[in-house]
């Protein structure tokens, strides 16, 4: 609160982006971690964060006022008219404090807390080393474990646990790391169960003009021994050459290929950060142009080069890949070996691997490649005022295009939507998660962040649901467990959905994989139905007398409503009064004689009737004076049922309440997306916000308004299922249901 000036500027104007005479009127607040601004009839609110802030430029007096203009990190772009030219600047200088703080510790990781009951500790441990490792052979023969950096002393941004060709011994190692960059030594990132065919990555050689280094050079050959079945092994240089043999001057560079034997070279060609940061601001500059015409947008968009680098990233992560597809090991590296060694790395396993492709297997990816191995989040998103604005780079927004790259092609290949790729995004930089503080994994154990801070990785297993992509097939890990793409410049897209997202006008009106995703929610949901409807009909008609193989033709549909009442059974009519309780479990039927049974009028009770609850036709072959309790003992034995979804004891009695329950606790009918474009609380609904059906109710609603998951009395599996607030107490105040404690969706 010591930044905060001034909290509150009341008639403050909010510009349309690509019209600037249309304003909203409203009052802007501010507070430690938000820039909040709200219309005048509080129907619509835009809320900023912080730490999504990039640039914050004070624009020319105007008639109206003084404009303040943010970019953020996310691609979006407020400017705001702020009547008082001394209210704007104490604003300015607040934001640019809160925006940029110059303590690690002053990051909102550390003050963030979540409303959805979980526990800080969730999510750290989803990922272990040894596991992922394990998963793909090693330890094995020709690869081993080495504890050398146990206490990060040969090298404090590689993780703990290195795995090494087992033929290196202690000196290579020490060796090796003393003639590498930062002492990045050679080691293993990927191994090809089927082949053998091993990815390592390290950083650029000590080498100068003329140094050599024999323990690095028995390193590398051990790496191709590793790999019994191959003759030799590609060392891959992800910089332009010209780049590399630049920075021999300042004696590091690259191998000489006359002291590595059986080992062929390759540059690839990708720039270097301060390229790739320039190239991002024009394609920046280029999305808020206004009404710009075919020519110059296509004009701009070849002039940014951004396109370009990315099928550059592509061109060497296919190429890597299909060295290790045909049994070569490869050794990746660029300048330090945590830029475009780690993309490069982690995209051929993209395409080797169909686990990385999985939800759980991309955040694996992750972790190991980026986070583990040391990519220098901090740095490179600018997260700390102290940070070099040189040291900025959108490295990891790169990685995040080139996988939705590879999503456009294979569709069906991956289990996440790009709703997963961009959340990802935009929380790397918005620190509410202590998932990606910190340059290294020594940063994040001297933090104590798995302590201290949530996990990205726990919020999105709580969320699951928005992340799953409708068109996946894990089918595709048998039929194609690798993917190829195609990196010709037409097969590379420019990405709307990230750069251009907070532009409504331009997207479709609404998302289609949101859609397919709702259908097939609501079929689900009414299969399940289905299926709870099908077992009280046949237990209806147990009761009613009839034999099982009417039952079945009518469950099969042969025959009609009304010919099922003229079907007589064995035992010809239904007795007149029949005991106070009914056992049916499973197929069999005991009646228990206990006297005549308490006369009641159902029809006239303060329940609904037959005919609105579905049962007509067993009110006409049942007297109006009897009176039918059904009890159920271990209706759901038949089923695996976690402990947390089944019902008590008591809630097993069936009545007739019971039964009109579980017929109107499923919407039959779902309202469309189409036109819904603010949710019952107000928030208002953009392309990347996702809509969420009630299964109860069918209205649509945002992610905070389904708040609760519940099972459904109407639903056979009783698996808790998305439901709105309201319906969410009508379930748990019904009289007939006992519930255990409920799961929690959303904030």
């Amino acid at each position: 609160m010591d930044f905060i000036k001034t909290p509150k500027v009341d008639n403050v104007k909010l510009l349309e982006r690509y019209n600037a005479r249309k304003s909203t009127l409203g009052t802007l607040y501010l507070t430690t971690t938000h820039l909040i601004f709200v219309d005048a009839q509080g129907k619509k609110e835009t809320w900023v964060l912080h730490m999504h802030m990039s640039t914050i430029d004070r624009l020319p007096l105007t008639t109206g006022g003084s404009p303040l203009q943010i970019r953020c990190k996310d691609f979006r772009c407020v400017t705001f008219v702020i009547p008082r030219d001394r209210d704007c600047q104490d604003i300015t200088e607040s934001l640019q404090q809160l925006s940029h703080p110059s303590n690690i510790e002053s990051l909102y990781a550390f003050d963030f807390s979540l409303n959805d009951d979980i526990q800080k500790s969730f999510g750290w441990h989803l990922y272990d080393t040894d596991t992922e490792y394990l998963r793909m052979g090693v330890p094995s023969t020709h690869w081993a474990l080495t504890n050398m950096n146990k206490s990060y002393e040969i090298c404090d941004t590689y993780p703990r646990n290195l795995y090494v060709p087992a033929s290196a011994t202690t000196p290579i190692l020490v060796g090796s790391s003393k003639f590498r960059s930062r002492g990045r030594l050679p080691v293993l990132s990927y191994l090809n169960r089927a082949n053998q065919a091993a990815i390592c990555r390290c950083s650029q050689p000590l080498a100068g003009f003329s140094a050599r280094c024999v323990e690095d050079e028995q390193m590398l050959h051990a790496i191709l021994k590793a790999n019994p079945k191959s003759k030799y092994m590609y060392v891959v240089d992800t910089r332009p050459k010209i780049n590399a043999m630049a920075n021999k001057a300042a004696g590091k560079g690259f191998e000489n290929e006359n002291y590595y034997s059986d080992i062929k070279f390759y540059f690839c060609g990708i720039e270097n950060i301060h390229v790739m940061r320039n190239s991002l601001q024009k394609l920046i500059d280029l999305c808020e142009m206004r009404n710009p015409s075919m020519s110059a947008f296509l004009t701009g968009l070849e002039s940014c080069g951004w396109l370009k680098h990315i099928k550059s990233v592509l061109d060497t992560a296919v190429f890597i890949a299909k060295a290790v597809r045909d049994g070569t090991s490869v050794l990746v590296h660029c300048s330090d070996g945590w830029d475009r060694t780690a993309q490069t790395c982690s995209l051929s396993g993209l395409i080797l691997d169909p686990y990385y492709r999985t939800v759980q297997g991309f955040q694996a990816l992750i972790e190991k490649e980026w986070l583990s191995f040391g990519h220098k989040f901090t740095d490179r998103c600018g997260l700390l005022g102290t940070v070099d604005s040189k040291e900025v780079s959108p490295v990891f927004t790169q990685f995040i295009e080139s996988v939705w790259q590879l999503m456009q092609q294979f569709p069906c290949a991956f289990q996440f939507n790009d709703r997963f790729l961009i959340t990802i995004h935009d929380h790397v930089y918005s620190c509410q998660f202590g998932t990606f503080v910190g340059n290294c994994e020594k940063d994040r154990l001297d933090l104590r962040l798995s302590e201290r801070t949530y996990s990205l990785w726990g919020y999105i297993t709580k969320h699951m649901t928005e992340y799953l992509n409708p068109f996946y097939k894990k089918s595709y890990e048998h039929q194609e467990p690798v993917i190829m793409p195609n990196t010709s410049p037409q097969c590379v897209k420019f990405w709307a959905g990230m750069y251009n997202r907070y532009e409504n006008g331009i997207h479709p009106r609404e998302n289609i994989v949101d859609i397919l995703s709702s259908a097939s929610d609501h079929c689900a949901s009414l299969e399940d139905h289905v299926q709870l409807l099908e077992k009280r009909i046949t237990q209806v008609c147990k009761l009613l007398g009839k034999p099982d193989q009417v039952i079945e033709k009518k469950l099969n549909g042969f025959l009609s409503t009304e010919s099922l009442d003229q079907v007589s059974d064995d035992n010809n009519d239904l007795p007149l009064k029949i005991n106070k309780e009914l056992i049916i479990n499973g197929d069999t039927e005991k009646q228990q004689s206990d006297g005549e049974s308490t006369e009641k009028d159902i029809i006239n009770s303060n329940k609904k009737s037959d005919s609105e609850s579905g049962f007509e036709e067993m009110s006409k072959s049942v007297p109006e004076d009897l009176n039918i309790n059904m009890t159920l003992p271990g209706i759901e034995d038949s089923r695996t049922m976690d402990s947390s979804m089944t019902r008590s004891a008591s809630a097993e009695q069936l009545n007739l309440d019971y039964l009109v329950l579980e017929l109107t606790s499923v919407a039959l009918d779902w309202k469309s997306f189409r036109n819904v474009h603010n949710c019952s609380c107000a928030s208002p609904f953009d392309r990347f916000t996702k809509k969420f059906h009630c299964w109860k109710c069918g209205d649509v609603f945002c992610t905070r308004c389904i708040a609760k998951n519940i099972p459904l009395p109407g639903h056979y599996s009783k698996r808790p299922v998305p439901v709105c607030r309201p319906c969410y107490k009508d379930i748990r105040h019904s009289p007939s249901m006992e519930f255990s404690p409920p799961i929690n969706n959303t904030s």
